[in-house]
């Protein structure tokens, strides 16, 4: 485990010992998981990839809780539903249909997918081809959303880079799934008012962030927070980060954002 693992995990151990006696973070819970049992070539540490194992004990816990406590996303959009727990996958990868999604069919969990569509066309692997991402829509459990084109971080483009990157995107998946898109997660978590503001004129209803936390009432629908689930989460740190224990993470994440810019 390297330092700056140590040092995180022993906040977070320090945020669930102080909360220990209070109750959840109230609101609505957006988890972001990407591949379950697939490792991809560019995650060198297996950050971003659970086990199916894992994954199972991870949606058993969250089922064990409350039959209603896992919400469709798109809730959000059409109820205004800013309570509960929602499941999301990031980039589009064969195994959110293959072994994620027969697992969420088992504890009737509804998810979204965001989809990078370049990997989509080409459908080599890992990614999802267009037949699968049809079936994978057709899945009265799922919902698809957009992740770009091309997974480049959308604050690098500029205006008409950023404007293909969203329309293209959007249309695309809506002609191979015949179903509106109305939601879309940002590439590498990364979103400022011009993208939020493009994005709102686009047309999508909602997006999401990388950025750790929960959304309540006030929350803007084009910057929610998501808890990201990485694949050395064991099911006490899945616990804390339902808890909230982990919320403390975002200024990390704002901070290194600052450093970047």
């Amino acid at each position: 485990m390297s330092w700056r693992k140590m040092i995180t995990c022993g906040i977070s151990e320090i945020s669930a010992l102080a909360r220990r006696h209070s109750k959840p973070s109230k609101g609505l819970r957006i988890l972001l998981y990407h591949a379950i049992g697939t490792k991809t070539n560019d995650d060198h540490k297996n950050l971003f990839c659970l086990s199916s194992r894992l994954f199972e004990k991870h949606m058993a816990e969250l089922a064990c809780r409350d039959s209603s406590v896992a919400i469709p996303l798109n809730n959000v959009i059409s109820m205004k539903q800013m309570e509960g727990v929602v499941i999301t996958f990031d980039d589009g990868y064969k195994d959110n249909l293959s072994v994620a999604a027969p697992i969420l069919d088992k504890y009737k969990i509804p998810f979204t997918v965001f989809a990078t569509t370049s990997h989509i066309r080409r459908g080599s692997f890992p990614f999802l081809n267009e037949a699968e991402l049809r079936v994978l829509s057709a899945n009265p459990l799922v919902t698809i959303g957009s992740h770009g084109v091309t997974h480049i971080p959308l604050t690098e483009c500029d205006d008409r880079e950023l404007q293909n990157e969203l329309e293209s995107s959007k249309h695309y998946i809506e002609d191979l799934t015949g179903k509106e898109i109305t939601m879309i997660s940002y590439p590498h978590g990364c979103v400022d008012k011009r993208v939020r503001d493009a994005v709102e004129k686009a047309g999508y209803r909602l997006g999401a962030s990388s950025y750790f936390g929960i959304n309540n009432s006030s929350s803007d629908l084009f910057k929610l927070f998501r808890t990201c689930i990485l694949g050395c989460d064991s099911l006490r740190i899945f616990g804390q980060k339902l808890h909230g224990d982990w919320d403390w993470y975002r200024w990390r994440q704002y901070l290194s954002m600052q450093r970047r810019s």
